[in-house]
């Protein structure tokens, strides 16, 4: 049973540096009402089109016959996000974190899908999850979603916790000390 789960992690690893899955890396937080109302209508729409999706129904048949396919659900995960189907690509990825527990990409895409959903909490958590699952031996390649998983938690915290926001803003632009918007947080917080 392990060298099934180097094997996926190695699978779904060579997909994402290959492009074959995508992944999202360092997301900004919309806070437009505007933009808030149209994705609410983009994701009713993204919904009722997703149910004939050819793409989506290919991969529930898929993972039907095969529920521990992780490439399979990955994939579906990705098509429900690019669907904006946030729901969906919420509960995918807990599937597969599920399967692959210490796999970090997969809190990563949840706490993204959260936080396109605008479930703070949830985001902030799966955020949270994230920096803890990245090995020591990936941060290098994950520099970039930690210093905003980081910030992101910063953010959350900036209000109820001011001492732990400025640890985490530390951590942010530790990873990427060109982010302006930590750069602008970590002003306030230090101010």
């Amino acid at each position: 049973m392990k060298m099934t789960k180097v094997n996926i992690r190695t699978l779904l690893l060579g997909l994402m540096l290959t492009g074959g899955l995508g992944f999202v890396s360092a997301q900004t937080t919309q806070t437009d009402s505007t933009a808030g109302t149209a994705n609410t209508t983009a994701a009713t729409t993204a919904s009722t089109a997703q149910a004939s999706n050819p793409t989506i129904e290919a991969l529930k048949k898929q993972i039907e016959a095969n529920p521990k396919d992780a490439e399979a659900l990955a994939k579906l995960a990705g098509a429900y996000q690019e669907a904006s189907d946030w729901t969906n690509a919420i509960d995918t990825w807990k599937k597969i974190s599920v399967l692959l527990p210490d796999w970090a990409p997969s809190y990563y895409s949840q706490a993204y899908a959260y936080q396109s959903a605008k479930d703070d909490v949830n985001a902030r958590l799966a955020y949270e999850k994230y920096i803890a699952t990245v090995k020591p031996e990936e941060v290098e390649q994950n520099k970039k979603n930690l210093a905003y998983a980081y910030f992101y938690v910063a953010f959350s915290e900036q209000q109820t916790d001011p001492a732990k926001a400025k640890e985490h803003i530390a951590k942010s632009l530790q990873y990427d000390p060109t982010n302006q918007d930590a750069i602008k947080l970590s002003q306030a917080l230090n101010s």
